[in-house]
């Protein structure tokens, strides 16, 4: 079903920690868990590794042409291996979800998000499958350039890390064509772990607390 996995980021030390590059946090994590390792690919413009899941072809791709040229990369891979768009899933970073959430989908417009913009126009469709991973917005539109680009604080990061986490573990179902099931896994948020209880402090002499 799924034969090619996107992560929409920026190369470069600079931009490796900021929001814009949540898509390439999953890709790297599913790398890990696959196993396997991605290699510049000069012809399919990003970095790309190839493996086997239950008998079949995956590619996983990180394109390296900055976020607004991604549809160069995905085209270019996607055409040479004849993958069909509802063959792609691109996981991308998400203005309209907060900080932990992930959101699964086909199809649909572009949002303004610039990589998706650029891989609707290359592949000429908007049939593919996205991963939206939330990174909340700033409130104010004409501050999002600068939002997506910055390092988020701790905080939100490990927000964002347990939907990346959270999408990873739901990607076997996706590929075996469960979709219902790894929608559910993915949509469920996570909590954060509860901070440890504050020891009771000793009372003053009159009683009240110190």
């Amino acid at each position: 079903m799924i034969k090619l996995l996107v992560g929409l980021g920026n190369p470069g030390p600079e931009y490796e920690d900021t929001r814009h590059n949540a898509g390439w946090w999953w890709l790297d994590r599913v790398a890990q868990d696959l196993r396997v390792t991605l290699h510049p690919e000069r012809s399919c413009f990003g970095l790309v590794a190839r493996t086997n899941v239950q008998g079949q072809p995956l590619w996983l791709l990180k394109p390296t042409t900055y976020m607004n040229r991604s549809g160069q990369a995905v085209a270019a891979l996607a055409r040479f291996y004849k993958i069909a768009p509802d063959e792609v899933l691109v996981a991308h970073d998400e203005l309209d979800l907060p900080p932990g959430d992930a959101r699964l989908k086909r199809g649909g417009g572009h949002a303004g998000h610039n990589g998706l913009r650029d891989i609707h126009a290359q592949l000429g469709s908007a049939d593919y499958w996205r991963l939206r991973l939330g990174i909340g917005h700033p409130g104010v539109k004409a501050e999002v350039a600068n939002w997506v680009l910055r390092k988020p604080p701790a905080d939100q990061r490990d927000a964002i890390e347990r939907a990346v986490d959270r999408a990873a573990r739901a990607l076997p179902l996706l590929l075996a064509g469960d979709v219902a099931k790894a929608t559910a896994a993915i949509h469920t948020s996570q909590p954060p772990r509860p901070k440890p209880a504050r020891a009771p402090q000793a009372p003053n002499a009159d009683g009240a607390p110190a």
